[in-house]
């Protein structure tokens, strides 16, 4: 998976192990910020049930002044970290 946009565009980040998670698909991730483009610079943003963090890190980024990851799953967790 990679960052689609953005200063980290192209930046391969990591997913969790097996099948608890499913990253969001790059181009859902796109389209999701290519519609709410101009409300992210400076934004505080929420990622739920981060899983890899693409969202976020997505996010990131794009100009978010700062992301709160929520997620429980501990493997997940050390992914997000990494990433």
């Amino acid at each position: 998976m990679r960052i689609t946009g953005g200063q980290f565009r192209s930046r391969e980040i990591k997913a969790p192990p097996g099948l608890k998670t499913r990253p969001s698909l790059a181009k859902v991730r796109q389209a999701l910020f290519n519609s709410i483009q101009f409300s992210v610079p400076d934004a505080v943003v929420l990622d739920l049930f981060s899983g890899s963090g693409a969202l976020g890190i997505e996010a990131l980024s794009r100009g978010a002044e700062r992301v709160v990851f929520v997620e429980k799953a501990l493997d997940a967790v050390k992914v997000i970290q990494d990433n």
